[in-house]
């Protein structure tokens, strides 16, 4: 009897210590009260899917009009640049950059300012290897869509930050 007990004991013994450590799955933050609906105002498709998916994963809503939120995080001058950094003795690029650059601004619902503008400002390289051209344009995509999750966790980082001094 003891032995048939022991495993499901064990499983929730597991269990208890890993809530006790604070565990929690990647990508989940634990985020305040009043940003349990947040509109966003200004991003472009990918940035917009970005916040989506990691407001998702934290269990808040992110809502179609800035009356039902209740934090609104305005998004302004956004843009995504491209660069040759060096060229082979052929004249192709053999290493691009990609800059990602973008202002925002976190408010309440009343408008209030709870973060001013603030920029941020991405930058990442790549070596462009000319036998391998379909695999690099892949490349550039994810590249491009960690530059847009890092654009996110930066602002959700402030508006954490901004929540947490308003409430001083």
């Amino acid at each position: 009897m003891l032995i048939k007990t022991l495993p499901s004991t064990l499983v929730i013994f597991i269990a208890l210590l890993l809530s006790a450590c604070g565990y929690h799955l990647r990508g989940a933050m634990d985020l305040p009260s009043e940003m349990k609906s947040v509109y966003i105002e200004g991003a472009s498709d990918p940035l917009r899917e970005q916040f989506r998916k990691a407001l998702e994963s934290s269990n808040v809503q992110l809502v179609t009009s800035r009356a039902a939120a209740g934090t609104v995080i305005k998004v302004s001058n956004e843009e995504n640049l491209k660069r040759a950094l060096s060229l082979s003795s052929s004249g192709y690029a053999n290493q691009f950059g990609l800059e990602y650059r973008l202002n925002y601004e976190i408010t309440d619902k009343n408008d209030k300012p709870l973060v001013k503008s603030q920029p941020v400002d991405i930058k990442r390289e790549y070596f462009n290897n000319q036998q391998l051209i379909l695999g690099k344009d892949n490349e550039e995509t994810v590249i491009r869509n960690e530059m847009y999750q890092q654009a996110v966790r930066t602002i959700i980082n402030q508006v954490r930050f901004g929540l947490k001094a308003e409430g001083k």
